[in-house]
């Protein structure tokens, strides 16, 4: 069975860690190993945007891991002109980012819901690692492989593959 290197940058919960590994095991039958909460490097931030770049940040990864890697953190990313982004990985590669920041519904000025928080950081964490084994955007709106552009389209979406896109897997 394959292995997973889940590190977390900044104030995530254990709950919301565990949930993703949980899922990320049954749908692509991998181990995760979780790393002890770290601290994003400060020249990753824009400091015009206040956000970090997700672009820098996998390199980072890169450089620092061997092996799959996912990082999640409570920080805001973007990548290159888009406004911001839920998350970004190698397509395929070894290394991925989610961001809960958006992911928050305190974020919206909604009443704080760590359930729903949980069952979005799964949904992105399952659709960034599918990235990473090879999938490409699903035209599917309930699978998990649909492009997310706004909270809207994560909430719609389930936390499952297609069938589609887990015959491209097993392919």
């Amino acid at each position: 069975m394959e292995s997973l290197k889940i590190i977390p940058f900044g104030n995530i919960s254990r709950e919301a860690i565990n949930a993703i590994a949980e899922e990320l095991q049954f749908s692509f039958k991998i181990l995760s190993d979780i790393d002890e909460p770290a601290g994003l490097p400060k020249e990753f931030f824009n400091v015009f945007r206040h956000q970090f770049l997700a672009d820098k940040i996998l390199n980072y990864l890169s450089s620092r891991f061997r092996g799959k890697v996912l990082a999640i953190t409570d920080e805001d990313i973007y990548s290159g002109d888009l406004n911001f982004i839920f998350g970004q990985a190698e397509l395929p590669g070894d290394v991925a980012i989610v961001s809960i920041h958006r992911l928050d519904p305190s974020f919206y000025k909604k009443t704080p819901d760590k359930n729903l928080l949980i069952e979005r950081a799964v949904k992105e964490a399952v659709h960034e690692i599918g990235h990473m084994f090879g999938l490409k955007h699903c035209d599917n709106p309930d699978c998990v492989m649909s492009f997310s552009n706004t909270i809207f389209d994560v909430d719609r979406k389930s936390k499952h593959l297609c069938d589609k896109c887990k015959n491209k897997l097993s392919d």
